[in-house]
């Protein structure tokens, strides 16, 4: 059994995923639009956007879709870890361009080096470093 994330976005699914390539988190791997690849198009409006994605990176995979029907996306969040302070502002300091830190990067209370935010797209991320060293 295995678990994957599979984001909505009404129309600007291309664009996330663009921004989560350039922070160095992966690369779209599989992608059908609709009007092509085999899909219908129900609303001329969605028409050459994003069907189906996966995207992907070393120990990161997702799914992500443009959607007529999409929601704020609450209740959930990408847990990101690292091993690599470093590393880990750079990701957190790259994702937040444009979105709202709900909790600063920092050494936590119980000791994890975390911090929380939602992108410029509503998707949560919750990202520690494993190693604080």
């Amino acid at each position: 059994m295995r678990l994957a994330n599979f984001l909505f976005f009404t129309t600007r699914c291309e664009e996330a995923l663009a921004f989560y390539s350039r922070c160095g988190l992966g690369r779209i791997i599989e992608l059908k639009r609709y009007g092509a690849d085999g899909v219908p198009v129900g609303d001329e409006a969605f028409r050459g956007k994003i069907a189906y994605a996966r995207f992907a990176g070393p120990d990161i995979e997702f799914y992500a879709s443009d959607n007529h029907d999409a929601e704020p996306m609450r209740g959930s969040a990408h847990y990101l870890t690292t091993d690599d302070r470093e590393e880990t502002d750079r990701i957190f300091g790259c994702l937040s361009e444009g979105g709202t830190v709900t909790t600063q990067i920092a050494v936590q209370p119980w000791g994890g080096y975390y911090g929380k935010l939602t992108d410029r797209f509503g998707v949560q991320w919750m990202i520690e470093c494993r190693s604080i060293g």
